[in-house]
């Protein structure tokens, strides 16, 4: 699974919910992690104030 970071504290990840892949968007604010929602497409990450230019690709999952 893949996982995202924002500027801002955002983070998105890509997960298994109900046996549906699912994108989480989640928002980390003075240290503690808040769901935003979920969204089942790329298109829908702006709804959650998610900007995909500004999204950078966690490189230490790369090796699991």
């Amino acid at each position: 699974m893949g996982q995202w970071h924002g500027p801002d504290g955002i983070l998105v990840e890509a997960i298994i919910l109900d046996d549906r892949p699912l994108l989480r968007v989640s928002h980390r604010v003075n240290g503690h992690m808040y769901l935003r929602g979920y969204c089942a497409t790329v298109d829908e990450l702006g709804r959650h104030g998610v900007d995909l230019g500004e999204l950078v690709e966690d490189p230490a999952l790369d090796h699991l």
